[in-house]
């Protein structure tokens, strides 16, 4: 059987998988392959060494073609504003921007039905990067469950928005949809 292979011609794709994955990676290896702009949503904040050492390494990745557009909560307002002619918009990532949100104290449903709109609306090929943070042990504390149950929410929601959706272990794409 021959498993099928991450398409670079999606309008919206949604990468999952753990940390240090290989999400981001291949995000910016699809993108690349679009014609045009591109343009780097980071939901990232530098609050620490290790954060600025993680953004850097990001950076470092990626040619003159990005432009960059730091957005810790405003990825919808973002991807609104973008014109037409641009060639793929990466958002890295889902999972740093629901913490933004609920860090914050927005309104976690609304937000994300911004964002689907934001996301149906666009004119231009979207890939979005997200944790599946699942797949561990049931967390000790409530905030911690919360989260994870509100980023599960959001990944399917997403998920059932994206024309491509693909999960990545040990830098391994599993295509899903």
């Amino acid at each position: 059987m021959t498993q099928a292979q991450p398409r670079a011609d999606a309008r919206i794709t949604l990468i999952l998988g753990g940390a240090r994955s290989g999400k981001s990676r291949l995000a910016e290896q699809l993108a690349q392959k679009r014609d045009g702009r591109l343009v780097y949503i980071a939901t990232a904040e530098a609050w620490d060494d290790e954060m600025r050492t993680r953004i850097a390494e990001h950076k470092a990745r990626r040619n003159d073609r990005w432009h960059n557009i730091e957005a810790p909560v405003a990825v919808a307002e973002v991807l609104q504003a973008l014109p037409p002619e641009t060639g793929a918009v990466l958002v890295d990532c889902l999972t740093l921007w629901l913490s933004n949100l609920m860090h914050a104290g927005r309104d976690l449903a609304a937000e994300t039905a911004g964002l689907l709109t934001a996301l149906n609306a666009a004119r231009f090929p979207v890939l979005l990067v997200s944790n599946e943070v699942g797949l561990g042990i049931v967390p000790d504390n409530k905030l911690a469950r919360d989260f994870r149950d509100a980023q599960g929410r959001l990944n399917q929601a997403v998920a059932a928005a994206a024309d491509h959706a693909i999960f990545m272990a040990a830098g391994l794409p599993l295509v899903l949809k």
